[in-house]
């Protein structure tokens, strides 16, 4: 059974910054592709980032230069720094997990977590 764990939300002001963290066990994580999604009262899913089993990362282009996706192999951890934050940032965080970032940016991915909300004050 696919576990997400998402940790590192939470309240800030605009300008500043958070990492989130996704812990992900119960699959054989090097072969899967990991990434973020966000949800918002009245707005659409979107597709925040994602980072590839070689390495490669798919930023939306809404945080491109602010938000960075990593990967950490020996820990099954990825972690979106998020720098820059704006209003429009807020919302609640999955991890997501999948076979090709390109697809998962577009919505179709495999298993989500719980989420952790981010809440950007103005």
């Amino acid at each position: 059974e696919v576990q997400l764990v998402e940790s590192g939300g939470g309240l800030v002001q605009a300008g500043g910054s958070l990492r989130l963290s996704c812990a992900a066990s119960g699959f054989s994580t090097p072969n899967l592709d990991i990434g973020w999604f966000r949800e918002a009262p009245g707005k659409e899913r979107e597709g925040v980032s994602c980072i590839s089993t070689d390495g490669g990362t798919y930023p939306a282009i809404f945080v491109k230069g602010r938000f960075t996706i990593s990967r950490d192999r020996a820990k099954k951890t990825v972690y979106l720094q998020m720098n820059s934050l704006k209003p429009e940032d807020t919302g609640v965080y999955y991890c997501v997990v999948g076979e090709a970032c390109i697809a998962m940016m577009r919505g179709y991915y495999a298993s989500r977590g719980q989420g952790t909300r981010v809440t950007v004050s103005s």
